[in-house]
C-alpha cells in the first residue's frame, strides 16, 4: 500500500478513537483487498472442503470489528494484524462448531511455517485447535512471543512490519519469531504424542 493511503487509515483511525461513529465505514475501501488477501491466506490452509469462503470471512471480520466502539489500532499494520487475529477465532469457533457436529472427526490441518511456498513443499501440518490452545499458552509465559506468532503466522506480517507494530528491533523478532516457533512445534509434538 503507498503511503498516502498509509497515512490516510493512520488519521482515520485516529478519528475512530476520539469516536467517530463513520471511521471504520471510511477505512474498509482502504483495506478491502489486504483483507481478502489474508483471509485467503487463512483459507488456502485448510480443508480442502472447507465451506467457509473468502468474502464470508472478511465480512466476518469486518462485523467483529464493526461491533467495537473505537478501533484499538494505530495504523494499517496494527489493523490488519487485529483482523488476522479476528479471522484466527471466527476460523477456530467455525471449527469448533464443525467438530462438535462430527464429534471430533477430521481435525483441520494447518502448516506451522511463516513461509507458505515452503509450508507447501514440505507440507508439515498442524491441527488448528490444538494450535490456537498451545498459542494460548504461550501467550501466557511470554506475551510478546505470542503475539510475534500472531502478527507473523496469522497476520502475514514480515519480521519488519512486525517490528514496527511491536516497537522491537527486527533482530529480537526474528530471535523471538524463531524460539516461539521451536516452541510449539514441541507443544504440537507433545500433544500429538498425547493422542
Amino acid at each position: 500500500m503507498d503511503a498516502p493511503s498509509s497515512k490516510r487509515i493512520t488519521e482515520i483511525l485516529l478519528r475512530s478513537k476520539s469516536g467517530d461513529p463513520n471511521a471504520l465505514e471510511a477505512i474498509l475501501p482502504l483495506v478491502y483487498k489486504e483483507l481478502q488477501k489474508l483471509a485467503h491466506y487463512h483459507l488456502r490452509q485448510q480443508r480442502p472442503n472447507h465451506t467457509l469462503q473468502t468474502t464470508a470471512l472478511v465480512h466476518e471480520a469486518y462485523l467483529r470489528l464493526a461491533q467495537e466502539k473505537s478501533l484499538a489500532a494505530e495504523n494499517r499494520s496494527h489493523l490488519l494484524s487485529i483482523a488476522a487475529q479476528l479471522m484466527r477465532w471466527i476460523l477456530v469457533d467455525y471449527e469448533r462448531g464443525r467438530r462438535a457436529e462430527k464429534r471430533g472427526a477430521g481435525a483441520t490441518r494447518l502448516a506451522l511455517d511463516g513461509n507458505l511456498d515452503a509450508a507447501r513443499a514440505s507440507n508439515p501440518q498442524v491441527d488448528l485447535l490444538a494450535l490456537d490452545e498451545a498459542l494460548d499458552r504461550l501467550a501466557k509465559l511470554d506475551p510478546q512471543q505470542g503475539e510475534i506468532i500472531e502478527l507473523r503466522y496469522f497476520g502475514g506480517l514480515s519480521i519488519e512490519d512486525t517490528a514496527k507494530v511491536l516497537g522491537i528491533s527486527p533482530a529480537t523478532v526474528k530471535r523471538s519469531w524463531a524460539s516461539a516457533r521451536a516452541w510449539l512445534l514441541r507443544e504440537m509434538g507433545r500433544e500429538e504424542l498425547a493422542k
